[in-house]
């Protein structure tokens, strides 16, 4: 007989989690679900697992209870008072037990789990009623999030699932923490991860694409436990739910920092900057806030291109992540707008750029894939280590038109990410879509790499062809004009 399973299907978890948010609407601003709904998951999950790990470690030293609770049959500690029942049995005061839980569990398991809590108001009686904290613990209660009941990518798939649910229902731009999941699908794919390196994002917000590069070893079927991931995050909230979320997919192997990736970068080898072997970034779009003075006398030679306008900070990630790259066989995939490419402010570090040939691709992908967003964007790839006939040459990819819609959501469809990582793999031109270009041509133009300038974008191609048709049109009505005002002044001259 087979043995019964409790598995909770993805579309049930979908819906208790959502769910989760939905008690709080009229309490909370959307914005902020995320700082409650997120400790509270993590913080069940924790001791749904702590408690799985101790039947087994039950039935390994027959019932031995005191072995049962030993630091090796767990991966995680939750200290004796502080589990997920202990303050389900609370009436009153409920924020402050959960405080307590939280720190006491984030103690017990520093190295690991230091902050990952965040720090979000739960004491406050006025936004978090004792009632609705109440109602609150009893909906997550209803289910077991065990490993047996929710495995690590199906409870991850659900988490990604909240993230977006969040960046959707809160009206605001949450291109921060969650960048749409198909472009960093594509990227990856770009990249191709592979067993044993280490992979970095310095903007890492809810370390979607740390995991998006797992996930592609998972299904290439090859090793990625001995992958390490390293982020960077200056958002506090943002950086405890990459944490989470990483966690969550089962990944142990992650150092996640909160910081100013700019101001003070985190990762560090003999005063120098770490390198990887990938780096994947999303970075914050041409923002202004940044400390600019500290990074024109930049310690570690991130300024190498230049020093980018206040106004303006894409160039100071972009060399970030530049000198971030292994020098033997570094290579990135950023997410960038698509201003870079071309505006005129920049002319001098892109024409660096281009002489330091790491710039192996261009990738202009369409609008509509940033939530409550009309920007337009670029994949840039670059590499340390370009392979010998890809030397001194940049792929442009024209992707703008490679998009599909279904209801409000734009995306980027598996077959579509398949043409444009085949190209990008095999180098090649396709008519209106690629071409290949020297690096003397591109500086010719200023070095400018705006994508129109070598593979026209559809929508011009078809205004081109718009135009050519017109001609004919044009003068063929010039002609009947001109034949018309020649028999009216002759039958005037008559």
């Amino acid at each position: 007989m087979a043995k019964k399973t409790n598995r909770i299907p993805l579309d049930e978890l979908e819906k208790y989690l959502w769910h989760s948010a939905v008690l709080l609407r009229t309490k909370i601003d959307a914005g902020a679900y995320k700082q409650y709904i997120f400790p509270l998951l993590f913080f069940k999950r924790l001791s749904d697992v702590y408690d799985e790990e101790t039947q087994k470690a039950l039935e390994e030293t027959d019932g031995d209870t005191e072995l049962a609770c030993l630091p090796e049959y767990h991966n995680f500690m939750i200290p004796e008072g502080f589990h997920w029942n202990d303050v389900r049995t609370k009436s009153e005061n409920i924020g402050k037990a959960l405080v307590e839980a939280f720190k006491a569990i984030e103690n017990a398991n520093s190295e690991k789990l230091e902050g990952i809590f965040g720090d979000a108001a739960w004491t406050n009686k006025n936004r978090l009623p004792d009632r609705l904290l109440k109602d609150l613990i009893e909906h997550f209660s209803s289910k077991t999030l065990s490993l047996e009941n929710c495995p690590e990518d199906e409870l991850g798939q659900g988490y990604e699932y909240l993230i977006k649910q969040f960046a959707d229902d809160s009206g605001h731009t949450a291109q921060e923490f969650y960048t749409n999941r198909t472009v960093v699908h594509l990227m990856t794919e770009i990249l191709k991860p592979q067993s044993g390196e280490s992979i970095y994002d310095p903007t890492c917000g809810s370390a979607g694409m740390l995991i998006s590069s797992i996930a592609y070893l998972q299904q290439n079927k090859k090793e990625w436990r001995n992958v390490k991931l390293y982020g960077q995050e200056i958002n506090a909230l943002s950086a405890s739910i990459g944490k989470m979320n990483l966690f969550l997919h089962g990944i142990k192997d992650f150092e996640i920092i909160n910081d100013d990736t700019l101001k003070s970068p985190g990762f560090l080898e003999n005063n120098k900057l770490k390198t990887f072997n990938l780096v994947v970034a999303n970075p914050p779009y041409s923002i202004s806030q940044w400390d600019r003075d500290t990074f024109a006398a930049d310690r570690y030679g991130r300024n190498f291109l230049g020093v980018p306008s206040q106004g303006i900070a894409d160039f100071a990630f972009l060399q970030h992540i530049l000198c971030s790259m292994d020098k033997d066989n570094g290579r990135s995939a950023s997410l960038l707008p698509r201003g870079i490419l071309s505006r005129y402010a920049e002319i001098d570090m892109r024409k660096k750029l281009i002489t330091t040939d790491l710039v192996e691709c261009v990738i202009a992908v369409g609008k509509g894939l940033f939530y409550n967003s009309p920007m337009e964007a670029c994949v840039l790839i670059c590499k340390t280590n370009k392979n010998l006939e890809r030397k001194n040459k940049v792929l442009f990819i024209n992707a703008s038109e490679m998009i599909e819609k279904k209801g409000t959501q734009t995306y980027i469809s598996d077959q579509q990410i398949k043409i444009i990582s085949d190209i990008y793999n095999n180098f090649s031109e396709k008519t209106e879509i690629s071409k290949v270009i020297t690096n003397d041509e591109i500086l010719k133009n200023e070095g400018s790499m705006n994508i129109s300038l070598y593979v026209p974008l559809l929508k011009n191609s078809e205004k081109s062809d718009m135009y050519k048709n017109a001609i004919p049109q044009w003068e063929s009505a010039s002609l009947k004009m001109n034949e018309t005002i020649y028999s009216f002044s002759k039958l005037l001259e008559n």
